[in-house]
């Protein structure tokens, strides 16, 4: 992106606060003022003094002191204001940016979060929209103030002496010219050293996820490692900052010394001839210093600029980032769902490559409970993936009572079809909280209900809070059939009309499987579902079962009497695999 790009993408998040914002500039002016003030008090004062000191009174210096008095008051309110409300409005902008670019990867596909790193997300989220508030709030004042200061200095001194104030500001194009390639260096390194961050960042966060692995394999050396390389990878896109800013100090500091040794020499030669008054030239050296400090300031300031900057190449990144599965032109709500669901010659290949369905057909009835089994990559998982859109066919079509699943908004599709899977999520929050995401309007009571349908009412209120006791993150206090029950009871309350049942009982004990078998038996009841089964014994009772294979697709179809009686690969699984699909090569 080129600068000024960037600086375009954010003009609206300022908009809304432009009467701040213009009041902030018109305090940094009011600060500025009283900065340029007092070399002009000091000079009018030497040079009275000097030409006579009588002329120097009490009332003089009472009038000039209660001057400096009330600009000084003037400064401190507009510093206080600068400060607090100036600062807030980088923080609001902050909270926008964060607000629209959480609500965006909400929009974002599966493919998205299959190839990002929640680590650099979490980065761009936090660290980067950090660099931005900084930016904000303090690039419009710093600029703003800098150019007041550098005119204004300019002015005055070439009212004191034009030519040597000519020579000293050719000095500052000189400088930043010779400075530019270090700049650019450090724009380099800082971009490096975001996606350093994340890279650390994600590695920390994978690390932690996973910590439970690494202690029952007793890897925390190699996790040690590992951590260690990112964290000396992170090191060295400081080192090569940190080496671009040394060099660009360098360059600014050179120019300095010989702005203030141009003064010394040429100001002093310029008093010899009396071309400067003595206190023309004490306001001449103050003006001087003021104006290499706001140079000298912005330097400082370019870091976090350069921060800035890259935070808003990575924000920007992230929102132009399209979603591939988005409600198309024209999208028609799904209401009062029946639960029809076909399959229409349906091609499908992960990323474009690892073909999973090859003219695939499918129908199921409203209210039909239907069962796939087979081994892993046969497409079990992938059907169910394609009904509420989390992938898109290659082609051919989906539909749900008759309509493409395309061409209907995907909240209200996927408000019609409840998910209980193998890996169950639950939110850092309390019981109650996380049946309740299943429909945030519901009250307590038709949560409570939702519960007992699932069979968790009663092992929850033994829990110390009941309802109200937190769960840890992802669920961790709780025992997996524990969570299971409660992930039932969240599709409950939702009241779908499809269920997808993705091998919800496979890592559950036998006490805890038979227990939430008789939920999702009640939970099934009246609705269309579609269970993926590791155990064939869960799917006995299912309308259809339809037996897959990699690369053949539906090989069998059938109740479970039905498939038995045909004495096929079912009933070859059923009897002589001790009930566990996964064990078999049907290739064989």
């Amino acid at each position: 992106m080129t600068f000024s790009s960037k600086i375009k993408s954010i003009k609206p998040y300022f908009a809304s606060y432009r009467g701040i914002l213009f009041t902030d500039l018109l305090c940094a002016g009011l600060t500025t003022v009283s900065e340029i003030t007092l070399p002009m008090i000091l000079r009018h004062l030497t040079n009275l003094g000097v030409k006579d000191i009588d002329l120097i009174t009490p009332h003089l210096i009472a009038r000039l002191a209660l001057l400096f008095f009330v600009i000084k008051a003037v400064e401190i309110i507009a510093a206080y204001y600068m400060t607090n409300i100036g600062h807030m409005m980088g923080a609001n902008i902050e909270k926008d940016m964060r607000r629209d670019v959480y609500n965006h990867l909400q929009t974002l596909s599966a493919s998205f979060y299959n190839d990002t790193q929640v680590g650099q997300i979490m980065s761009r989220i936090t660290n980067d929209l950090f660099d931005i508030t900084e930016f904000s709030h303090h690039a419009p004042e710093e600029y703003f103030i800098a150019a007041v200061k550098v005119i204004t200095t300019f002015v005055i001194l070439v009212s004191i002496h034009v030519k040597l104030t000519l020579v000293l500001y050719l000095m500052i194009p000189i400088m930043l010219v010779a400075a530019r390639k270090f700049r650019i260096r450090m724009l380099v390194a800082q971009r490096k050293q975001r996606a350093r961050m994340g890279d650390l960042n994600a590695t920390i966060e994978d690390s932690i996820s996973g910590i439970r692995v690494t202690k029952s394999f007793a890897n925390e050396d190699i996790e040690q490692a590992r951590f260690d390389d990112e964290n000396t990878r992170f090191l060295e896109t400081k080192r090569e900052y940190y080496k671009a800013m040394a060099g660009f100090n360098a360059v600014t500091r050179n120019f300095d010394g010989i702005m203030y040794l141009i003064v010394i020499i040429a100001g002093g030669w310029c008093m010899m001839a009396g071309e400067i008054l003595p206190g023309d030239m004490v306001a001449y050296i103050m003006y001087v210093t003021t104006m290499v400090a706001t140079v000298r300031r912005i330097i400082d300031f370019t870091e976090t600029f350069q921060k800035g900057l890259t935070g808003i190449e990575r924000f920007n990144e992230i929102m132009a980032t399209e979603s591939d599965i988005k409600d198309k032109a024209g999208a028609v709500d799904l209401v009062d769902a029946e639960g029809a669901i076909a399959f229409e010659h349906v091609d499908f290949a992960y990323e474009g490559k690892f073909k999973v369905l090859d003219d695939f057909h499918l129908a199921i009835r409203p209210g039909e409970k239907v069962a796939l089994v087979g081994p892993s990559g046969a497409g079990k998982t992938t059907i169910c993936n394609l009904i509420p859109r989390f992938w898109d066919v290659d082609h051919g079509a989906v539909k749900v009572d008759g309509h493409d699943v395309r061409d209907l908004t995907l909240q209200s599709l996927r408000k019609s079809i409840g998910m209980v899977q193998q890996d169950v999520y639950l939110f850092n929050t309390n019981v109650m909280e996380n049946i309740r995401y299943g429909r945030p309007e519901a009250t307590d009571e038709e949560v409570m209900e939702a519960a007992k349908l699932a069979n968790a009412y009663d092992f929850i209120m033994d829990l110390e809070e009941g309802f109200q006791t937190h769960v840890g993150e992802r669920g961790v206090k709780l025992s997996g059939g524990q969570k299971q029950r409660i992930s039932i009871a969240r599709v409950f309350l939702k009241n779908p009309s499809i269920l997808i049942l993705d091998e919800a009982t496979s890592a559950l004990d036998n006490e805890s499987e038979m227990i939430i078998q008789h939920s999702l038996d009640a939970l099934t009841e009246g609705r269309t579902s579609i269970t993926i089964a590791h155990r064939l014994s869960t799917v006995e009772n299912a309308d259809t079962i339809l037996v897959m294979e990699k690369d053949k697709g539906i090989v069998e179809r059938g109740n479970h009497k039905e498939l038995m009686a045909k004495g096929g690969l079912y009933h070859y699984l059923y009897t002589k695999g001790g009930d566990l699909v996964e064990n078999f090569d049907t290739t064989n």
